[in-house]
């Protein structure tokens, strides 16, 4: 098992809508990449004053290949083409995660 973290980043002024992130958005990824070994999709929203950081997407997939795979697959782009319903913050792209 893989999970790769998805973090949007802005301030106080960027819009997020966290439902639709945490429902719909979801579902197109997992609709995309399920067939990549994407088996789940959680959202996190972290709570600091001042900080950047406005939501935490933890993506799990079956494997680290499945990850690169779904990527680089076409069907990433109905992925990132939805982005712009629920944000306009950036989205950056942080790291993978494998248990040791």
């Amino acid at each position: 098992m893989t999970k790769m973290i998805v973090v949007c980043t802005g301030d106080e002024g960027t819009r997020f809508d966290r439902d639709y992130y945490a429902t719909e958005h979801f579902r197109v990824a997992m609709a995309s990449w399920g067939k990549y070994g994407l088996q789940s999709a959680e959202a996190f929203f972290p709570y600091a004053g001042s900080a950047e950081w406005i939501s935490i997407g933890v993506y799990t997939f079956a494997s680290e290949q499945g990850v690169h795979d779904a990527l680089a697959s076409p069907e990433t782009q109905q992925v990132m083409d939805d982005v712009t319903n629920f944000t306009d913050a950036t989205v950056v792209l942080r790291s993978l995660f494998t248990p040791f």
